[in-house]
């Protein structure tokens, strides 16, 4: 099996399921990966990648004589295209490959920049079925709804960060909109059980979590995980412009937009039933544990 993505927290979770069900995995990460993570898991063999040299370098990785028919793509989708004839060298019969659900929620948003990663996701998607397609190749999407877990998440924990640091959270009108979201764990489960469901072939599934719950709510809860009293400040539309233009300048909330409060009061809920049909997707409800808010 060959793992895309291995470093990131989706991947990691990937690549305890394998060892766990005995899986001899090859893990391709751009980052560097440290001594201690190369000798806790003797069943993973991991290689770098570099963008730039990657193609000039398939030598090095032999895949002439080392074919890895299997692959699960955690990266980008949309950087996807980069890997075809790498993948292709290596024999490339099955892969599944993690999109989001954002290709929708985020396709009408008011930020331009939120607009491209819908974009981008949905080009993904598209080259990915026109490749695989033209070469013979089984793909499975999976598009998760708001993942978090393990602390390591750019949305929960983020959202977390900013409760430790300003002790309130403030909301755009009743924040009644919607949210399911997904444990990293079980959407690691999810690739897993969709690559051994070998009747699912050229599907794409959304993938969300077991309960659904108010904007509201979901930070209320994540100020009890945080042991601290919920503390909801409702500010008008204008204030809230402003204040997101000056936590801008800081570099850990360069990301955050107006269009994020302005979801707040949307439903953002995609049914899995599919999912559950065909592979048994199974996620469970919205319960943070310490871990996950690192």
């Amino acid at each position: 099996m060959g793992v895309f993505g291995a470093t990131s927290s989706v991947g990691k979770c990937v690549l305890s399921l394998l060892e766990q069900y005995g899986w001899q995995t090859v893990a391709f990460s751009r980052k560097r990966v440290e001594n201690e993570i190369l000798q806790k898991n003797l069943s993973v063999t991991w290689r770098q990648l570099e963008h730039e040299f990657l193609l000039a370098r398939m030598e090095e990785f032999g895949p002439s004589d080392q074919k890895i028919t299997s692959w699960v793509y955690l990266a980008p989708i949309w950087t996807l295209p980069t890997y075809f004839d790498f993948l292709i060298a290596y024999g490339v019969q099955r892969i599944v490959v993690l999109s989001s659900t954002s290709i929708f929620t985020k396709d009408g948003s008011s930020d331009k920049r939120e607009k491209e990663i819908a974009q981008h996701l949905a080009e993904g998607e598209a080259n990915l079925r026109t490749w695989a397609e033209k070469h013979g190749i089984e793909w499975i999407i999976l598009r998760p709804t708001l993942i978090y877990g393990q602390g390591r998440d750019k949305n929960i924990s983020e959202l977390a960060r900013f409760i430790r640091r300003f002790k309130f959270f403030p909301l755009l009108g009743d924040a009644h909109g919607l949210r399911q979201p997904v444990h990293v764990k079980d959407v690691a489960a999810a690739c897993f059980a969709a690559f051994l469901a070998s009747k699912v072939v050229n599907q794409a599934y959304n993938i969300s979590g077991g309960e659904k719950l108010t904007y509201r709510e979901m930070i209320k809860r994540v100020f009890t995980a945080l042991d601290q009293p919920p503390y909801l400040l409702t500010i008008p539309h204008w204030i809230y412009r402003l204040a997101v233009n000056i936590l801008q300048k800081l570099p850990r909330y360069r990301h955050w937009t107006v269009a994020m409060a302005e979801r707040m009061n949307r439903d953002l809920v995609f049914e899995c039933d599919e999912a559950a049909r065909d592979f048994g997707y199974s996620p469970r409800p919205f319960v943070l544990a310490k871990e996950d808010l690192l």
